[in-house]
């Protein structure tokens, strides 16, 4: 089973880059499951959703406490929220950011990815210069680092789900996983993509 936990703030669409992270998975043949923390969100708090992936049924119906895989949509949460708490060593953290990875050094033993999702999505016309909506921009990247599915399955995804903006969300996102490309099969621990 690969357990992946996705961090952003309220508003940034951390639980609809689950459900479209577990359509795109689920229509290649897996078992998918995906749900929000539970709690008092509001707009711009620190706030989890979670997706869990295998070839068998999912009977397991609990927090993921030991992820596989991180997706942190604010990079500013790396400091105010335990992102990397219980994350398996060599586990893919992904981040939003327009730093590279290289510049979080504290993040050692992991395959650390950063992609600028915030100029992707202003690129596209998604949310607004001072609160993008990133969580499209954000799954695609994260596909094509983890190669969980493919960008075909989030395209299809965004088209069935997602209520405005669809040809620009898929736009973005297709910029997204071409830009990974190039980190693909590059990432050493805490040294992996910009």
């Amino acid at each position: 089973m690969i357990e992946v936990r996705i961090h952003g703030r309220g508003g940034q669409g951390a639980v609809i880059a689950s459900k479209l992270l577990a359509s795109a998975i689920f229509s290649e043949g897996k078992y998918v499951q995906c749900f929000p923390a539970i709690g008092v969100e509001r707009r711009g708090a620190p706030v989890a959703a979670f997706l869990r992936v295998d070839d068998r049924f999912i009977y397991l119906r609990t927090d993921i406490a030991e992820p596989d895989h991180v997706v942190v949509l604010d990079q500013r949460l790396i400091v105010v929220a335990p992102v990397t708490e219980g994350l398996k060593p060599n586990g893919i953290i992904l981040i939003n950011s327009a730093r590279s990875a290289r510049s979080f050094s504290s993040l050692q033993g992991y395959r650390v990815y950063t992609i600028d999702a915030n100029q992707i999505a202003g690129d596209h016309g998604l949310g607004s210069e001072t609160a993008p909506i990133v969580n499209t921009v954000m799954a695609a990247a994260f596909l094509k680092v983890s190669q969980l599915a493919t960008i075909e399955g989030l395209c299809k995804a965004i088209e069935d789900e997602v209520p405005i903006k669809r040809q620009a969300n898929i736009a973005a996102s297709n910029q997204a996983y071409a830009r990974m490309q190039a980190f693909v099969g590059t990432a050493m621990k805490g040294e992996a993509g910009e």
